[in-house]
């Protein structure tokens, strides 16, 4: 899958993020209206955002700059292949 290049596109992809987030908290609270779940649903916003912008800014640019990644499933598969690539030099030699 090629990057998405279009300024166009990548802002209607913002704003079916947006939209997507908006719906999902709209139903929460009509299946659920009390303060408690406004306030959970707030709290849930913003942890991921927070999450989000350590896993892909604050890795990179305080921790160490060759952690990149395209997404959070790149970033899953590197750790992955990094602790295969422990597993295997902890091995002991025969």
């Amino acid at each position: 899958m090629t990057d998405l290049n279009s300024r166009a596109l990548i802002v209607a992809k913002g704003f079916l993020f947006l939209l997507l987030a908006a719906l999902s908290a709209g139903l929460l609270i009509l299946a659920s209206p009390d303060l408690r779940t406004v306030v959970l649903i707030a709290v849930l916003m913003w942890s991921s955002a927070r999450l989000y912008y350590f896993l892909f800014y604050v890795l990179e640019r305080y921790v160490d700059s060759s952690l990149r990644y395209s997404g959070l499933l790149a970033l899953l598969r590197a750790i992955a292949s990094s602790r295969s690539r422990e597993g295997k030099s902890r091995a002991r030699p025969r």
